[in-house]
C-alpha cells in the first residue's frame, strides 16, 4: 500500500518559517520525481516546487522563488519543503505528490499552513 504521509504544517507570523515533510512508503522513491503542491480556499491546485528523482534539479514558483527550498533525503524515503519569510498569501492546504509515469502517481492528504498575525 503507497503512503505519502505530509506532517509540519500549522500557524505562523507573517515572516516566520515552517519546515514541511512528506514521507513515503511502498514506492521505490529514487525512481520518482516529487513535488509540492498548495491549494488556498476558492483557488486552482497550484505547483510550489518540483525536485527530480536524485535531487540534482529543482523548479520553484515564482510567488516562493528566494524563500522556500525544496529538498529531499532519498535514504529517508522524506521530501521536505523550507518556508522562510512566510506571507498570508501563502495560506493554504499543501500536498505532496510522487510522480514516475501517468499509472504511477500518488498524492499525500495534505497539512494545513495558515500565516497570520
Amino acid at each position: 500500500q503507497v503512503q505519502l504521509v505530509e506532517s509540519g504544517g500549522g500557524l505562523v507570523q507573517p515572516g516566520g518559517s515552517l519546515r514541511l515533510s512528506c514521507t513515503a512508503s511502498g514506492i521505490t522513491f529514487i525512481r520518482y520525481t516529487m513535488k509540492w503542491y498548495r491549494q488556498a480556499p476558492g483557488k486552482e491546485r497550484e505547483t510550489v516546487a518540483v525536485i527530480t528523482p536524485t535531487g540534482v534539479r529543482t523548479i520553484y514558483a515564482d510567488s516562493v522563488k528566494g524563500r522556500f527550498t525544496i529538498s529531499r533525503d532519498n535514504a529517508k524515503n522524506t521530501m521536505y519543503l523550507a518556508m522562510n519569510n512566510l506571507k498570508p498569501e501563502d495560506t493554504a492546504v499543501y500536498y505532496c505528490h510522487a510522480y514516475q509515469t501517468s499509472s504511477l502517481t500518488f498524492w499525500g492528504q495534505g497539512t494545513q499552513v495558515t500565516v497570520s498575525s
